[in-house]
């Protein structure tokens, strides 16, 4: 069976708080519910104006301090943005200006310095440099800021910045390094990079330019601050929509996703974890070695051990860190790129943030990230491209069939690399919207899902090629078909904005939750080993109400259990993978919406309202049901036990619940029961009986008591009593007494005192198995995403902790005027008069019948104290009717959802080979570029120019 996960119906909205950590790409802070308070109290922005000097623009926005960090956003959250380490801050003055005028100057490591005009009230910008004089305090005080100079130096760009640096003698025009030709070794290099240093990068660096990027890169850099520093003006932007330099590009892409910071923040982390897990094996560490060899094969690097051992290594640590997650399809794809670019331990924690915090869910078991963005893309369509939309639903086409691969490897694994690490560069700087802004053409003449995939194939093959061919100009020849995309794509849907893509998310959220849990529902319940009497829709019926019990209270997980309490045997030397087991809390909170007698149901009456509440029984006989449905001893339930378990019970006629009943009690398996195990099967009969109307079960017990011992007493062996001069026929003496822990009572026996009741007999028969009760369950609510004024104002309302202090308020007032009213529900209800029915004629022998019929008289007087208590409790007349049974919604199928052509989708795209593009082939230094003249010798520098300037007009809207 496969594991049942509640992970969707937890999701809640990010709060304020969180929504700015990730617009300004940090990492979670963790503290403690101690600590929470004062992190709070650290916290702050203030309006305020930046600017670096004469030479640029000034920009009003907002200056947030973030202990450790400090951040900055334009007004439009598009133009200027930073974040920087507070421990990067050597120096803070205040500026000597005129009156009315409160600036600050910060001094960065890197000697970039930056002027921000607090703009707000004077004691406000008191406080803000106030809280931020404290928070340097801290830094200095944990010994970050000596960290900052080690750090910096895994960076390439201190490397291309400095002017005594002589790196560039031993790269190649693409920034690989340059081999030693005596034993094929690499240069030893102080900064961080990947496999392309060694392996070379993929592309012909003429046609991509890079010695002309780098120039601007080198110059934004200096001016702008680098890595831990970096301020990021339009201008970046820019460059980064050309294009990144290959020997930059692993360390943009950590600085423009926040990444660095949590490398910077944990120094060693990804070392140690190694370390203290190299002989940890798990289903994860498998799966992972049945992809390495399918991850980027065509590129050189992974055609060598060096490279896979490093995606390995990647991997697997990533699978330590979140083992909930472990490893998903095409994670392989995603590692396999960045590792191209970026070290073993960029990489490690740029997975991190792309897994965690820009793709979430797209890499979980149930793919409902990768799902729910689907749903947003096509209703994009639908509303940006009517006329396309419109066309794939007259011929049937599945946009999902092409577009769940591109969303699910970022693009790698559908276009040529080259052009697919642009779409990754611009994806990190601008977010998430450029996944749903890259588009196609001719659509128009698809006709099925086949010639959708051809024609995208083709498509993507020739993105390299001019888009202007023909043209006289060859400066509109030099356009490729990839830049007219971006241009397109950028100028025309400029109008997808992060607000746009969370308020689609939220729109349809919900339903994707649905279809994936009936997806779920529906594979759960066909893996099952067997049905027994359960037909498909009573075993749904069970697995809506495990579900719903682990909602509210969440099988604890199991850290490393042994195999044979991890996984269940299904064949000689076979077994399956990890089935989610639920524990002993999980289990009452499940029974009780199986079973009326697990639960405790109050009918409450105040005069302002009349209803019930309901709570999970205790009691040691659901403990012991819980370890008698426990076949193989795990301490665990799984879904197939849970089946099994109420078949065994749920299609019985009389004589089989009664032997049911008595082996649940039977706890050695003798086939006896002790006179220990006869008290605790009566105290398992009050506990049933516990809130029925009037005496009539609790007469039955006091006899069944009484009837049990003495029969029990008549079937020991007996020791006659001779004596010399006494005849052969004396009578038989009394059995000597037995110990309490020894066999006392068979089966006939108990079932014989069982049938000498008519109020017992009638329980086995109908009652027990009535008392289970599969009704189908309502739909479980799901997290509110109301936004709004008055959705915020519902959801802050609406709380089950107001509604049970609304119900507190009314049950006072009702006790001050006397109309408060509290009636155990009954769980077996069949008798609702006290009067009680008489027993019928005893089984037995006619010498033991009087003696018992008398016991039968007095029995009223050998209840215990606790027995008297609940028959006082439940001597009223109650309409059990008050909540008539209604018709309740059903889990919707899964066969009218839109899951599964989306999840076979996935499959296909993982098993799916790419194309090799001849584009992607790395290039030597001494190769001819049979394109260079084209443009009759024109400038690269003049191209990457033209260039920028097509983006600068189009950067405003992005």
């Amino acid at each position: 069976m496969a594991t049942i996960s509640t992970a969707l119906r937890h999701f809640k909205e990010p709060t304020k708080e969180q929504l700015t950590q990730i617009f300004f790409s940090l990492p979670p802070l963790e503290s403690g519910e101690d600590e929470e308070k004062s992190v709070q109290d650290s916290r702050m922005d203030i309006n305020a104006v930046l600017s670096l000097g004469e030479a640029e623009d000034s920009y009003a926005g907002k200056l947030h301090i973030m202990p450790p960090y400090l951040a900055f956003s334009s007004l439009d959250k598009k133009s200027v943005r930073f974040t920087i380490p507070l421990s990067t801050i050597r120096r803070v003055e205040r500026l000597n200006a005129r009156a009315g005028v409160y600036a600050l100057s910060l001094l960065t490591w890197h000697g970039m310095k930056i002027i921000v005009q607090l703009t707000s009230l004077r004691p406000t910008a008191d406080l803000f440099c106030s809280l931020l004089r404290d928070a340097l305090k801290v830094e200095l005080q944990r010994g970050q800021m000596k960290l900052v100079k080690t750090f910096v130096k895994t960076c390439y760009s201190e490397v291309l910045i400095s002017d005594t640096s002589n790196a560039a003698d031993n790269e190649r025009e693409d920034g690989s390094l340059i081999t030693d030709a005596a034993d094929g070794s690499n240069p030893e290099i102080s900064y961080h990079g990947g496999l392309g240093l060694k392996f070379k990068f993929p592309g012909d660096p003429k046609k991509l330019r890079e010695a002309s990027k780098i120039k601007l890169w080198t110059t934004y850099l200096r001016n702008h601050g680098r890595n831990l520093t970096l301020l990021r003006y339009p201008q970046c932007t820019r460059l980064v929509q050309v294009g990144l330099p290959n020997r930059l590009r692993g360390e943009m892409w950590e600085t423009l996703s926040g990444s660095i910071f949590l490398r910077f923040s944990n120094p060693g982390y990804y070392e140690r974890l190694l370390e203290e897990n190299k002989d940890t094996t798990s289903t994860s560490t498998d799966d992972i070695e049945k992809d390495l060899h399918r991850s980027l094969p065509e590129y050189a690097g992974y055609q060598s051990e060096e490279g896979i051992n490093a995606l390995r290594r990647v991997l697997r640590a990533y699978s330590y860190m979140n083992p909930e997650l472990g490893y998903c399809q095409a994670m392989n794809i995603l590692a396999a790129a960045i590792l191209i670019y970026m070290s073993e331990e960029q990489a490690f924690w740029l997975l991190e943030v792309l897994c965690g915090r820009l793709l979430p869910g797209y890499y979980a078991p149930s793919m409902h990230g990768t799902l729910l963005d689907q749903r947003v893309f096509e209703s994009l369509v639908q509303k940006y491209l009517p006329i396309i939309h419109d066309h794939f639903t007259l011929v049937d086409v599945q946009l999902s069939v092409a577009s769940l691969p591109w969303f699910l490897s970022l693009y790698i694994n559908s276009m040529p690399m080259v052009f697919a690490f642009r779409i990754v560069d611009c994806f990190l700087c601008m977010g998430p919207k450029v996944l749903f802004q890259i588009n196609g053409e001719q659509l128009l003449q698809i006709q099925d899902d086949g010639g959708f995939l051809n024609l995208m194939r083709d498509y993507f093959a020739s993105l390299g090629d001019s888009a202007h061919p023909t043209s006289p100009d060859p400066r509109a020849r030099a356009i490729t078909v990839f830049q007219e995309l971006l241009l397109v794509s950028f100028r025309e849907f400029s109008v997808i904005t992060e607000d746009i893509i969370l308020g689609e998310r939220r729109r349809f959220r919900g339903e994707i939750i649905h279809s994936i849990e009936a997806f779920s529902k529906r594979g759960a319940v066909r893996n099952l080993r067997s049905l027994g009497r359960f037909n498909k829709e009573q075993a749904g019926s069970i697995y809506d109400a495990l579900y719903k019990a682990m909602c509210i209270i969440p099988p604890l997980p199991i850290a490393a259990p042994p195999p044979t309490l991890f996984t269940t045997a299904t064949g000689e030397g076979h077994e399956d993978k990890p089935e989610t087991r639920i524990g002993l809390r999980t289990f009452r909170q499940f029974l009780s919406e199986i079973a009326s007698w697990a639960r405790d149901e109050k009918i409450v009456m105040n005069g302002f309202q009349q209803r019930i509440d309901r709570e999970v029984a205790e009691h040691e006989f659901i403990d012991r049901l819980f370890y008698f449905w426990d076949v193989g001893c795990h301490g665990a339930l799984s879904f197939q036990d849970l089946v099994s378990g109420l078949d065994g019970v749920m299609f019985n006629d009389l004589m089989d619940n009664i032997e049911w009943f008595f082996n649940l009690h039977d706890k050695n398996k003798d086939g006896y029961l002790t006179k220990d195990e006869v008290l605790t099967l009566s105290e398992s009969f009050l506990f049933i009986f516990r809130y029925e109307v009037g005496d009539a079960y609790l007469g039955a017990v006091s006899r069944f008591m009484t009837n049990a011992f003495e029969y029990g007493d008549a079937l020991l062996p007996q020791i006659p009593s001779k004596s010399e001069g006494e005849s052969n026929n004396a009578e038989p003496t009394s059995p000597p007494p037995i110990a309490s822990n020894q066999p006392y009572l068979n089966l006939a026996t108990f079932r014989m005192v069982v049938l000498a009741d008519e109020v017992l007999e009638s329980f086995f028969e109908t009652d027990l198995s009535e008392s289970f009760k599969l009704h189908p369950l309502p739909e479980m609510e799901l997290p509110t995403s109301q936004s709004g004024i008055l959705g915020d104002l519902w959801s802050s309302i609406a709380t089950d902790t107001n509604k049970k202090m609304f119900n507190m308020f009314t049950d006072e007032i009702g006790k001050t005027i006397g109309k408060h009213q509290v009636v155990n529900k009954p769980s077996i209800g069949r008798y609702t008069q006290l009067e009680e029915p008489k027993a019928r004629e005893s089984l037995l022998t006619p010498t033991l019948r009087k003696s018992l019929s008398k016991a039968s008289i007095l029995s009223g007087t050998t209840l215990t104290s606790t027995s008297e208590k609940q028959a006082s409790t439940s001597t009223l007349s109650v309409n059990t009717s008050l909540e008539p049974p209604k018709s309740l919604p059903t889990v919707p199928d899964s066969g009218s959802l839109s899951a599964m052509p989306m999840l076979q989708a996935v499959n296909a795209a993982a098993l799916m080979e790419r194309t090799h593009f001849a584009i992607d082939d790395a290039k030597d230094d001494d190769e001819e570029d049979e394109d260079e003249d084209s443009l009759g010798g024109h400038d690269h520098d003049d191209q990457v120019m033209d260039e920028v300037f097509l983006f600068s007009g189009i950067a405003d809207k992005c």
